[in-house]
């Protein structure tokens, strides 16, 4: 079992819940999120006043899958959340240990 991360920029999240549902993906977790990476911020003009945005929006979405899944996974976030602009997000993926269902205690890839 995988566990992918994948931050976005927010109006692309549709776009890529649709990809994921597509390719049979149908559980996730979605947080809103700030952070900042190569692209370190930008200025913004407010009242005339410039001050800084260092820390941008984002969405952060979390998925867990088996092993066989994040090749299909990872494509469907990429092709549905690339931009080809600076600040389109990055994918993480590790591993799980153990995955226990709550309410039938089931585990293992029988949770996911």
């Amino acid at each position: 079992m995988k566990k992918i991360e994948a931050i976005i920029k927010p109006f692309k999240l549709e776009d890529v819940k649709d990809a994921l549902v597509e390719a049979g993906i149908t559980g996730m977790s979605v947080y809103d999120v700030k952070g900042y990476g190569r692209q370190q911020g930008h200025s913004e003009l407010y009242r005339g006043a410039e001050y800084v945005v260092d820390f941008l929006p984002k969405i952060k979405i979390d998925l867990v899958v088996h092993e066989d899944m994040v090749d299909v996974a990872i494509t469907a976030i990429v092709q549905s959340a690339k931009t080809g602009k600076i600040g389109d997000g990055k994918i993480f993926v590790s591993s799980l240990d153990e995955v226990v269902r709550i309410r039938t205690e089931e585990k293992g890839s029988d949770a996911i």
